[in-house]
């Protein structure tokens, strides 16, 4: 069982709107509404990929039933904490003349401390029949920015591996407490090792430095693909894998759909090299759909013969 935790769920909303401007009245071409934050996508895409997943995390109020419901329409188990305040809405346009997509993301609800602990106590009951969890997403208010490093360590007692993808200080914490992976995208990566990268010397230099800071491996995504520090044989090895950039409906969710076809062969117990060519694949893939989360397993499979994947020569040390 794989389990995503999503402490920041929500009801997302993806508009598709021709030559959108802004203080211009507008009208939709295409919507879609679905039950969103980064664990949950990830959830939708391992249960399409047909892995065994449960999403947990907060849900407060009308939004929060309706994330509920939102997943059980589309049979994906879910044991979320209701929690008193309201749950967020966000809200993507995607202008289709351009390709530009903007984003709104309301901040989240208020959790209490007594949540918090119920949360806790969840997590590791349901951790108790899991082989990988996963910690996706931003914080909603009331949250310590310590929650995932927290538990990551009460985790590491039971075996179970641990993945974190998230931002700014919860990242920062989160990779001090050894997760077995870590994977920032760019912008959150040049946050976490503070500079910014202008090669990709300097991408796997950067790779190379998030390892060092204390997961087991490290990968960051890339519009093109992604550089991954992974362990081959327990060894730590750089890699480089990419696919060719095509024309894209929404960018919208990549990264957690990159996130869930790397999960889904490692939890199948695949190469490194393989985990990392289908979670390139499936990121590629879901950029063809208006809605994160959503991609064609068939489509993916195919686009893995267009992966490309170098060894890189492990950088000096920094």
């Amino acid at each position: 069982m794989i389990i995503t935790v999503t402490l920041n769920a929500a009801i997302d909303k993806s508009l598709s709107v021709p030559n959108f401007r802004l203080g211009r009245r507008h009208r939709t071409v295409e919507q879609r509404t679905m039950a969103g934050g980064k664990g949950v996508n990830i959830a939708r895409t391992l249960k399409t990929l047909g892995q065994p997943v449960i999403a947990t995390g907060f849900a407060g109020g009308a939004t929060g039933t309706h994330i509920v419901e939102q997943l059980t329409e589309e049979s994906i188990l879910n044991d979320f904490v209701r929690i008193r305040d309201e749950s967020r809405t966000n809200t993507s346009v995607l202008d289709p003349t351009t390709g530009e997509q903007t984003e709104i993301n309301e901040r989240g609800p208020s959790v209490s401390e007594r949540e918090v602990e119920l949360f806790r106590d969840k997590l590791l009951y349901l951790a108790r029949g899991a082989a990988i969890v996963v910690f996706a997403g931003s914080l909603p208010r009331g949250i310590e920015s310590d929650i995932y490093a927290v538990l990551i360590r009460e985790l590491e007692r039971t075996g179970v591996t641990t993945v974190i993808d998230t931002d700014g200080e919860p990242l920062r914490q989160a990779v001090r407490a050894e997760p077995d992976v870590v994977s920032p995208n760019v912008i959150e990566a040049e946050e976490l090792v503070g500079h910014e990268f202008s090669s990709e010397e300097e991408r796997s230099l950067a790779v190379r430095e998030i390892a060092a800071l204390g997961p087991r491996e490290a990968i960051m995504t890339l519009p093109d693909g992604c550089f991954a520090q992974v362990l081959v044989d327990g060894h730590p090895c750089m890699r480089r894998v990419s696919v060719e950039v095509r024309e894209s409906i929404a960018k919208r969710g990549s990264g957690d759909a990159f996130l869930a076809g790397y999960i889904a062969a490692r939890y199948e117990g695949r190469a490194p090299d393989q985990c990392l060519r289908f979670g390139v694949a499936c990121g590629a893939e879901s950029t063809a759909r208006l809605g994160a989360g959503l991609i064609d397993p068939r489509e993916a499979r195919r686009l893995m013969g267009d992966v490309e994947l170098s060894e890189i020569d492990l950088p000096a040390k920094v």
